[in-house]
Order: structure tokens, then C-alpha cells, then sequence
């Protein structure tokens, strides 16, 4: 079969009359078009809650409803003024931490603010609104891509069937779906491309720094690989393109350098603390790269796989032919089809070396899955599939070569156990429709190019829809799943807003956990919190406390416990008694202020001992420890402390309780077992198993009340505190001390006293303190994450290049007149 003529190299600036914008318009519109039905269908046909008739999987799986969700809920309220902090502090997490961190990782892109137009109670709905949103705009920035790349005269359509097969690529649907902060890379990377196409061209030098900043802002992790690869793609373009010399291309690199440069620049704000923020924060688990066997990393290239830690190159039948018909397009330049198909091989091959590896990564192996680069090797796929297109449709020839290429990659998957039973069916059947739509296309008819486009977008949508299905269902299967908003959300909310006394006290919405950060989803201000960015200072005082923990000490639980109770200020919790009992609202009798006062000199440290712990920073002894055989005393609060236990523990005969503790994944929090009836095995705890390193800590309700009643009359009179400081002002009784306040001391807090000069502040066994002289009459302190101040001087300086860059032109011809 004869191949078509080569296609003239179209200029680098492209028409910009509305008859030429039209074709474009219509590309990217059908790109989205597929991708939504795709995505939804998909999820609808899963019975993925919230679309389908039979809802049988809730979305929240993993992080996204441990996290994200709850995150998007803090969002929501921020928006509509019933947040208990501002941009800068959280104070319902972690009993007061650092938030513009947070909301760099998390809610910095722009599709966020969108949580602000739905009711709370269908946050869900929310996140998934924003997810599949993201999806479409990734697929609309690919196609409008690929048509600035090589805007083909014929064939435009297809650039939107390519489009959406890179925003329905398995990393996106299969692995980004469910870390909707991920997407922005995916909508980056084609952009960011763009920028380099633009500095070659030397066009839209103000735009394309502002496009680096909305990438680098919106989600700056991706955005790091997505620079990666669109500076690799830059390269290339500046490679094959035979008009440029080498002081074209030097000055090209220059100019998209120089954006890069400004636009990181304008985002440093939200870099800056987000980079500090790690540094303070509890370390991750570090992993040791292992590359993944090759026949998996093939089967991930096919439909209907699913796992974890390998990488999801799926994109499609359509888009994985044409990337290998590349090779053998005669009508392409030679230079062209090698060097496209040389950067695809060379990008997949450095997911497997560990030098390479690790430079994807901003040089550290992530904890969770290893392969979040694998979107940038899909952009660049779809890339060369749309350079082998729009030279014309390939020849039989070509799509033998491109056969032969799936065909290997087929053939090397079958040795893989990722391979489902959907895999080469959906193979076999798509490779049919691509190659009939693509000979249909070459005719040129209308009713044919319109039957084509039906065999190109069905292949696409049946592939990535049921490829997107069978991970829904693994994903439900193997992860950890969290319900969406019901009745127990909304028992639980009503409870914290009905016991809300901030700030005189806390509401802690409960031990018993929906989330890790059920005061965001819940409200309340409680002392549970899960980030990337938990403070490190906040870990080690909740675990001397006697606090618990998973995912390796980031994710914190609250910890029910009267002593801490007092200590944090927490005058109600909502508390579950049972597996399946109705939530209910503890008062405490009477609780401190968030400030109170403690004797002068050099503060004590901390011991092994949680039950000591507590004593020395409320101040008192409380307690009386006994081993499980001694028992707790007649009329004492019975409280196990066994940290490394896996298994349960039973009061008597009473109902066996949960136990997940084992270092370093987990770590059990005290466990209270209500108040002793006195000797007799009624009143003993045992393990199942056995445990011979638990203690018991036995309190005495009447020494506790007598500790809170000194803290209180040696208090804050009153205390106010707003988005990001607290103010106490003190009973001046003029004997000084240590102002202790019930918020961990994390990085970022100044204090003063009486008006005086800001200073970093105290630190007091994990908590916020100021040193107080004789006759003190007021404290308070002020908060700024680490890098902000600096971050915010570099994004002037950006901003001033920027401006510079925008009026130099100007000038110049204003004085040439």
C-alpha cells in the first residue's frame, strides 16, 4: 500500500484566525468529550460510589479519604468562613499546626476552590467532580499540544482521540484517580511543553513564565518530573528542526530556562514552606529502589492490569500502534521518527536504573508507588503517535512495523501475572478497530473519516473504560476504604458543634476514627492529624503522651485519656462506646485554659514511661502503675499502655477491644477500660496474646481535679486567639514563670510579653512556651511557616523580571519613535 507524501514542516507560529481556531476547538472539545465518558462510565458500570446504580465501592480508598477528602473539607470550610485557623495555621489538627504547607501539597490547584460551590455533607461528590475535571483538562492541554506541535491540515479529529488517550493513560486512571493533587502533573506536562515550544519561537515571553508558576503552584511534586520532561522534549524539537542554527537553538534553551527560572520563582511562597515543612516534619519511610521485572513493566502497557508498584504505561491500542509505527513511517524525516523513538525507549528505559530513578524523584525513592514519573513517558508516546499521524496516515508498511512492536510487547507480557483475563481480548479487539478506523481514514471521505473517528474514540473508551473498572475493583479489594459522607459523619459533626468552645476549650471529635483527620471532616479541634507534614516535635509529645499512630508515625490518633484531656484544653470529646454503638459527648468536669502557668527554671525531659510523661507536664502525680496481674485499686481509671500490641485486650469479661500496635508501622495509643471495681479477676486486663511488656496506669480522678483546679487558678485570665496568633492575658500576681501553651511547638512561633520585641518561642516537653519576669501582665505569639518571608522575596524579585520582560519591549520602541 502506497504511503502518502511527506507534509510540508508547518511554521512555528500557527494561525490564529477563528476559521483556523475552529478544527482546534473542536479537537480539544472531542478529547474531553471522550475522556468524561470514559471515566464515568467506568466508575458508573464499578459501582463506584457516587455514580451507578449499584454503589458498591466507596472512592476513598487510601489516602483520598484519609487525607484528601478531609483536606477538601478544611478547604470548604475556609472558604465559607468556618474554619478555625486561616492559611497560615490549622488549629483543629494536631492541637495547632502548620497549614500553608498543607495547602501547597494539597489544595493549591486552582480546581480546589471548586469544593466551595457543593453542600459539605457531598464533599465526596466534590473531590470526584474536581478529579474527573482534571482528567478532561489534561486531555484538552495534550490535544491543543500536539495540534501546536504539527497542525496536520487532515486528521485534526485525531489529535483529540490522542489527547484523551494520555488523559486516560493507567497512571492516570488506575493511580492519579485516587491522589487527585497528582492530575495537575498530568495537565503540566503537556503546558509545560508548550512554554519550550514557545521559546523556540521566541513567542509569549510573559505567558509562559506564569504557565510554569500555575504548574509549579498547583501541584509542585509532578510539576518537578513534568519540568523534567518537557525541558527533554524541548531538546528533541530543537534537535529535528532543520530552520534553527546553534544560536537558535542555545538562545531557545536560554529563553525557556529563563521561564523556568520566573516561574519557579513566583511559586517560591508555596515551595519554600513546603520544603521547610519537610524538614521539621516526621521522616517517611525510606525505600530501596528494586526495579520492576520487564514482564511486568510490559503487561503495564496492556488493557485490564492493575498493581501497585510497577509502572501503568497503558494508553490505549490507537496511541501504542502509532508510537511504534513511528519507526518505519517513511513519509516522517528520518531524524524525526529516530529521535522520537529513540527519547520513548530512553525514558522507559530510565525507570529501571536507579541513578535515574532517583532523579525523577528529586534524588529519594517515594514511599507508596515508585513509578510517579510514568506519566511523562505516556505524554511523549502520545507525542510520536501524533508526529507519525500527521505525516499522514501510516502505510502497510508502518503498521506492520507498529504491529510487530505491540505484537513483542504482547508476547514479553505473557510471562506476568498482572495479565487479567480482559487483557488480550481487549488487545486483540482494539488493534482491529485501529487499524480499520485508520484505513478508513485514508480514504478521505466524509462518512468514512466519521466512521474512522467511531472505530479510534470506541477502541479508546472501551479500553481505558474497562481497564479503569478492573482497577476500581482491585483498588476496593486490596486497599484500605473509607465510607463516604453518611449518618455517622453527620452524628458525629452535630456532636462537635454542639460541645464548640473554642477558644475557652477543645472539642475532640473522638478516638474512635472515620478518618485520621476527622477534625477536619468532623470539625473541632482535636489532637488526630495525617500529613506528609506532621511535625516531627508533634509525634515524639503524643508518643511520649502515650499517643498512637500508623503509617510510621505521620498519621496521628487522638488519644482518650482525661490527663492529656486537661493538658490540651479538651473540654468535650465525642466518644463510641462499642463496635457498633451511637456516638455520645463526654464533658470533662473542668478544663485549664489553652495557657497556663508553671514554676521558673530549666524544663524537666521526658522518660520511657507514658503515664510519668503525663504526669510531668500536668504537673502532678495521678497516677499508680501496676502490671496486669497486680490489677488497678477500687474507684482508679484503668488505662492499658502496651504500644507493640497486635492482637486484643479484655476487661474481665467485658467485650474484647482491637489492639493494631507493632513498630515501625504502628503503635497502639493508651487504651482506657473505665473505672476498677477493686480485687477479683472482674477488674484484671488480659492479652490475646500475651504481652509481658503492657503496663497498667491506674488514675486517681480526685488528684487529676485537683491538678486542673492549680492550673486554672494559676491560668490565662482570658484567651483569644485568631487565624494565626493566641493572646493570654495573665492574673498578674506578679510571681513570673514559664507561660506553657497547650499547641505543640512546631517551627514558626514568636512570642512576646507585654508588648516587647518578638522572639522565637519556648519549648516546654513538645509544647509552646514563654519565659515570664515578675509582674507579667500579657503573652502572645504569632505564627509564619518557615520560608514564607524568604519565598515571598523571591517571588518579587520573579515578579519584577517578569513585569521588566513585559515593558523592556515597550520602552525601547517609545524611545526608537
Amino acid at each position: 500500500m502506497p504511503t502518502l507524501a511527506a507534509a510540508p514542516a508547518p511554521p512555528v507560529a500557527p494561525a490564529r484566525t477563528p476559521a483556523a481556531r475552529r478544527p482546534r476547538t473542536r479537537a480539544a472539545a472531542l478529547s474531553a468529550l471522550i475522556t468524561l465518558i470514559a471515566v464515568c462510565g467506568a466508575d458508573a458500570v464499578a459501582g463506584v460510589i457516587p455514580l451507578g446504580p449499584l454503589q458498591r465501592h466507596t472512592r476513598s480508598i487510601n489516602d483520598l479519604g484519609n487525607q484528601f477528602i478531609p483536606f477538601h473539607a478544611h478547604l470548604w470550610d475556609l472558604l465559607h468562613g468556618r474554619a478555625e485557623g486561616g492559611l497560615l495555621l490549622n488549629w483543629q489538627s494536631g492541637y495547632g499546626t502548620s497549614f500553608l504547607p498543607d495547602l501547597g501539597t494539597y489544595l493549591s490547584s486552582p480546581f480546589a476552590l471548586l469544593v466551595g460551590v457543593f453542600p459539605r455533607d457531598r464533599i465526596d461528590l466534590a473531590v470526584y467532580v474536581i478529579t474527573v475535571l482534571k482528567t478532561a483538562a489534561a486531555a484538552v492541554a495534550m490535544t491543543v499540544l500536539l495540534l501546536a506541535l504539527r497542525p496536520a491540515v487532515r486528521h485534526r479529529w485525531a489529535a483529540g482521540v490522542l489527547g484523551a488517550s494520555y488523559a486516560l493513560c493507567g497512571w492516570s486512571v488506575l493511580e492519579a484517580t485516587y491522589n487527585p493533587m497528582w492530575l495537575d502533573g498530568l495537565i503540566a506536562f503537556p503546558l509545560l511543553c508548550l512554554v519550550g515550544h514557545w521559546a523556540r519561537g521566541r513567542r509569549r515571553p510573559v505567558l509562559g513564565p506564569l504557565v510554569v508558576a500555575l504548574a509549579w503552584t498547583a501541584n509542585f511534586y509532578t510539576a518537578y518530573m513534568a519540568t523534567i520532561g518537557a525541558g527533554l522534549v524541548l531538546l528533541l524539537l530543537l534537535y529535528v528542526d532543520p530552520a534553527l542554527d546553534g544560536r537558535a537553538r542555545v538562545r531557545a534553551v536560554l529563553v525557556a530556562g529563563r521561564s523556568v527560572a520566573i516561574g519557579i520563582g513566583l511559586s517560591a511562597p508555596v515551595l519554600f514552606t513546603v520544603y521547610l515543612g519537610t524538614q521539621h516534619a516526621h521522616p517517611g519511610w525510606v525505600r530501596e529502589f528494586a526495579p520492576v521485572s520487564w514482564p511486568d513493566y510490559l503487561a503495564r502497557t496492556l488493557p485490564g492490569t492493575y498493581s501497585f508498584s510497577s509502572p501503568a504505561v497503558f494508553l490505549g491500542t490507537g496511541a501504542l500502534l502509532l508510537a511504534g509505527a513511528l519507526a518505519f513511517h517513511r513519509a516522517v524525516p528520518r531524524r524525526e521518527r529516530y529521535a522520537w523513538s529513540g527519547l520513548a525507549l530512553a525514558v522507559a528505559l530510565s525507570f529501571q536504573w536507579k541513578p535515574t530513578h532517583l532523579a525523577w524523584h528529586a534524588f529519594v525513592t517515594p514511599n507508596g508507588s515508585p513509578y510517579r514519573q510514568t506519566f511523562v513517558l505516556c505524554g511523549i508516546l502520545v507525542i510520536a503517535a501524533w508526529i507519525c499521524l500527521s505525516y499522514g496516515v501510516p502505510g502497510r508498511r508502518a503498521l506492520l512495523g507498529g504491529g510487530g512492536v505491540v505484537a513483542l510487547i504482547a508476547a514479553g507480557a505473557a510471562f506476568s501475572e498482572l495479565i487479567s483475563a480482559w487483557t488480550y481480548p481487549l488487545l486483540a479487539l482494539g488493534v482491529a478497530a485501529v487499524v480499520g478506523g485508520l484505513l478508513l481514514a485514508r480514504r478521505g471521505r466524509r462518512g468514512l473519516t466519521i466512521a474512522a473517528l467511531a472505530l479510534l474514540a470506541g477502541a479508546q473508551i472501551a479500553q481505558a473504560g474497562v481497564t479503569q473498572a478492573y482497577g476500581d475493583r482491585e483498588r476496593a479489594a486490596r486497599m484500605d476504604g473509607y465510607p463516604a459522607w453518611g449518618s455517622a459523619h453527620t452524628e458525629r459533626a452535630a456532636l462537635a458543634s454542639e460541645a464548640a468552645d473554642w477558644p475557652a476549650s477543645r472539642t475532640d471529635p473522638g478516638q474512635r476514627q472515620i478518618t485520621n483527620n476527622d477534625p477536619l471532616l468532623l470539625g473541632g479541634e482535636g489532637g488526630a492529624y495525617y500529613s506528609s507534614l506532621t511535625p516531627e516535635v508533634l509525634n515524639r509529645t503524643m508518643t511520649a503522651l502515650g499517643g498512637g499512630w500508623t503509617s510510621r508515625g505521620r498519621a496521628l490518633q487522638s488519644l482518650d485519656n482525661p490527663v492529656t484531656d486537661a493538658i490540651f484544653a479538651v473540654g468535650a470529646r465525642v466518644r463510641v462506646e462499642g463496635k457498633d454503638g451511637a456516638p455520645g459527648l463526654v464533658r470533662a468536669a473542668a478544663t485549664p485554659p489553652l495557657v497556663t502557668l508553671r514554676a521558673a527554671g530549666p524544663p524537666p525531659a521526658y522518660g520511657t514511661n507514658p503515664f510519668r510523661n503525663q504526669e510531668l507536664l500536668l504537673g502532678a502525680r495521678v497516677y499508680t502503675t501496676r502490671t496486669l496481674a497486680q490489677g488497678c485499686p477500687a474507684g482508679t481509671d484503668i488505662f492499658l499502655w502496651a504500644p507493640d500490641h497486635f492482637g486484643t485486650a479484655r476487661l474481665g469479661g467485658g467485650p474484647a477491644v482491637e489492639m493494631r500496635g507493632g513498630a515501625p508501622s504502628r503503635r497502639a495509643p493508651l487504651i482506657p477500660f473505665g473505672t476498677s471495681a477493686g480485687p477479683g479477676r472482674a477488674s484484671h486486663v488480659t492479652l490475646s496474646p500475651a504481652d509481658r511488656a503492657a503496663e497498667l496506669g491506674c488514675l486517681d480522678r480526685a488528684a487529676l481535679a485537683r491538678a486542673v483546679d492549680r492550673l486554672r487558678a494559676a491560668g490565662a485570665a482570658r484567651v483569644s486567639v485568631s487565624d494565626s496568633s493566641i493572646r493570654a492575658e495573665l492574673r498578674g500576681d506578679g510571681a513570673g514563670g514559664t507561660a506553657v501553651f497547650a499547641m505543640p511547638r512546631i517551627a514558626g512561633w514568636t512570642c512576646r510579653v507585654d508588648g516587647g520585641g518578638f522572639a522565637p518561642a519556648g519549648d516546654y516537653l513538645g509544647l509552646t512556651s514563654v519565659s515570664l519576669p515578675a509582674g507579667a501582665q500579657v503573652v502572645e505569639c504569632g505564627f509564619r511557616p518557615p520560608g514564607l518571608r524568604s519565598g515571598a522575596a523571591v517571588s518579587a524579585l520573579a515578579a519584577l523580571t517578569l513585569l521588566t520582560l513585559h515593558l523592556w519591549p515597550r520602552l525601547r520602541r517609545h524611545r526608537g519613535r
